[in-house]
């Protein structure tokens, strides 16, 4: 199984859409599961760190320890996507879910970030939260398509 947690809702119709899609096509070879977590309202807080900790136990609260997890975040490691289906395909064999969180638009907390197996960086560009989902299943879709030698991947 994949599952996704992010912090935050998808808003826009054709991001949602877009997302739907994706997750059909993996349908045939993973089942997804994705989780919403409320963004913390900033206002509420005095310093971001206190923000990231309490969305931090939202997102905790949906992690097991025999999952495989990957934390998108700007300072982690960038794959080729031949490199990223590599990464899914040995977790799958070991039948392990792979979890990935994506962070609010003010991050992820340090103690997500060591919590994760992976810190995955899909560029050094900052993406808007709504987009960057659906990239994050566009390359799960792409990294599946390598694995099970589909022609979508050219």
């Amino acid at each position: 199984m994949i599952r996704i947690i992010s912090v935050g809702t998808i808003k826009e119709k054709y991001f949602l859409q877009a997302c739907e899609e994706y997750k059909k096509r993996l349908s045939r070879w993973v089942k997804v599961e994705e989780i919403e977590i409320k963004e913390e309202d900033e206002n509420k807080y005095s310093n971001i760190e206190t923000l990231l900790e309490k969305e931090a136990d939202k997102i905790l609260k949906h992690i097991k320890k025999e999952q495989f997890i990957i934390a998108c975040d700007v300072n982690g490691i960038e794959f080729s996507s031949e490199e990223f289906s590599e990464i899914l395909r040995k977790n799958m064999n070991s039948s392990k879910d792979i979890t990935f969180i994506i962070g609010s638009s003010n991050g992820l907390s340090n103690e997500v970030k060591r919590r994760a197996d992976l810190l995955l960086s899909f560029s050094k560009l900052t993406f808007p939260h709504q987009l960057f989902r659906v990239l994050l299943y566009e390359q799960i879709y792409r990294g599946l398509s390598i694995i099970y030698g589909t022609k979508y991947h050219k």
